[in-house]
């Protein structure tokens, strides 16, 4: 009887509802939403955030009142500046920090140009390089540095075909090797017309070659080892090789590399280990290779700008304090130098390591372009100098801490061993165009040894790296303070 008085009243279904809708139709809101703004209203509600609050809620709300839980507005957290909070977005402080650095020095290059007027001279520059137009002698030690490198090439063509001793090569390699660095050093000491600055740059390109024959000689060494290794094993493996391994077909293989065009590739790449095969890029980009060439240029101009306009001043009104001994004021010159010797400094690590460095990968399609790595993230001191100079670093992990390493040295004297021959070559270059020796350089890079015990035994984070930064911005000056003063008592009041 049910399911009978079911299907009568499906049956009259049609004219039931037709009825009721039009009973409903009054009471639907004016905008006659419908069925689907009825739905819409449905999303609506359903998207509300928790906790309710909206005073544009019907009555018929009140039906269905919220949780308790839907009140709440608190959660367990911690401040933005709390290291716990996890929070690293610092983009608006860096760009405040910014906007105050250039305003304040704005305000000392303001100070400067109304003190002591235009002190920039591009031709100036030339009378740094030059005290005789007739008379280069630095060009002319850079020159003679072919004269080493091809010695070296020739050493190596001997010893790979085997009509010399390793006990011989080894002896006029050496002997190669010190001429490099010392006769550059007696000429300039020994020629009058050569400038200091002409001597550093004579010099720097006679130290690097250094490093990089240096490098060719035990790669060349190691590769001639191996073969010897492998034919006492009188393996027959096809396949060539290089100084890291087997190397595919189409690569250079020892001793094929040992020619001109691989060896002025080698001098001319921005790096110092030499490797029978580099990394190459496939193509020269000329937009990059233009943008690094413009950089170059403004950013030379930039610091000798600087330099000339900003640190001479300073540095001349540092002299009376110094002959004084007028401690305070001492102080307050090497403060006040700081600033833009710091400035001048970065300027230049971007000049070279990025801008020059990568114009010169750039042309040679030299394929490894990590020149420096995050070194201003530096907690430690020896993360800074692992980190800054990428080529140095690399050099002397390979040439000079490893195989101190596998002679049974231990670790620390190993890394005091790298810090004394940087010392050795910072003071070289230093001392040796000024014609005086007064140990600052040495000094100061052999500090590093106690100071980099110090940071990483007792400072952390961001204590670490604030110590590095301090240990960045004062020490230079100290250094450039105690040299120029002694250069200025040398030849100036000593003449006088």
């Amino acid at each position: 009887m049910e399911a009978a008085s079911e299907g009568a009243g499906r049956g009259d279904a049609p004219e039931e509802k037709q009825q009721q809708r039009q009973r409903r139709r009054p009471e639907e809101p004016s905008g006659g939403m419908g069925e689907r703004g009825a739905a819409a209203a449905g999303r609506r509600a359903a998207a509300a955030p928790a906790g309710g609050g909206d005073s544009r809620r019907g009555a018929g709300d009140a039906a269905h009142p919220p949780e308790a839980g839907d009140f709440r507005c608190h959660r367990l957290q911690d401040s933005l500046l709390s290291s716990a909070s996890g929070y690293s977005n610092y983009r608006g402080i860096l760009n405040w920090c910014v906007v105050m650095l250039v305003l304040s020095n704005a305000r000392l290059f303001l100070e400067n140009l109304i003190k002591y007027g235009i002190l920039v001279d591009p031709i100036q520059v030339i009378s740094l390089f030059l005290k005789d137009p007739y008379s280069w002698p630095a060009l002319c030690l850079i020159i003679v540095a072919n004269v080493f490198a091809l010695a070296a090439l020739h050493i190596e063509k001997r010893l790979a075909a085997g009509s010399m001793s390793e006990h011989l090569g080894a002896v006029l390699h050496t002997i190669n090797l010190l001429t490099i660095l010392c006769f550059p050093a007696l000429v300039t000491l020994a020629v009058t017309s050569i400038t200091p600055v002409g001597a550093v740059f004579a010099l720097s390109v006679h130290t690097i070659l250094f490093l990089k024959l240096f490098s060719f000689k035990d790669v060349n060494k190691w590769c001639r080892e191996k073969r010897q290794t492998k034919a006492t094993r009188t393996r027959s493996a096809a396949g060539s090789q290089k100084a890291n391994g087997n190397v595919a077909s189409g690569a250079v293989a020892y001793p094929v590399n040992l020619t001109y065009r691989d060896l002025y590739y080698f001098l001319f790449a921005p790096t110092l280990c030499y490797e029978l095969n580099f990394p190459r890029s496939p193509r020269v980009r000329k937009r990059f290779l233009l943008r690094r060439l413009a950089e170059m240029l403004f950013f030379l101009q930039l610091m000798v700008g600087l330099i000339q306009q900003w640190m001479v001043p300073t540095i001349q009104n540092s002299m009376k304090p110094f002959r004084d001994m007028d401690y305070s004021r001492i102080i307050e010159r090497l403060l006040k130098l700081a600033v833009p010797n710091h400035l001048i400094w970065l300027i230049f690590f971007y000049w070279f390591f990025h801008s020059s460095l990568n114009v010169i990968a750039e042309i040679m399609q030299f394929g490894d372009r990590e020149f420096y790595r995050d070194w201003w993230n530096s907690e430690t001191v020896t993360y800074f100098w692992q980190n800054w100079n990428i080529p140095v670093h690399k050099w002397c992990l390979r040439h000079f801490y490893k195989p101190m390493i596998k002679k049974g040295a231990g670790k620390w004297v190993a890394q005091t061993g790298v810090f004394f021959a940087s010392a050795f070559f910072h003071e070289y270059l230093v001392s040796v165009p000024l014609k005086m020796f007064r140990p600052w350089a040495f000094i100061g890079m052999m500090a590093q040894i106690p100071l980099a015990w110090f940071v990483g035994r007792f400072l952390r984070g961001n204590y670490g790296n604030a110590a590095v930064w301090i240990s960045l911005i004062i020490g230079q000056p100290i250094a450039v303070l105690m040299y120029v003063h002694d250069y200025y008592v040398l030849n100036y009041e000593g003449s006088q």
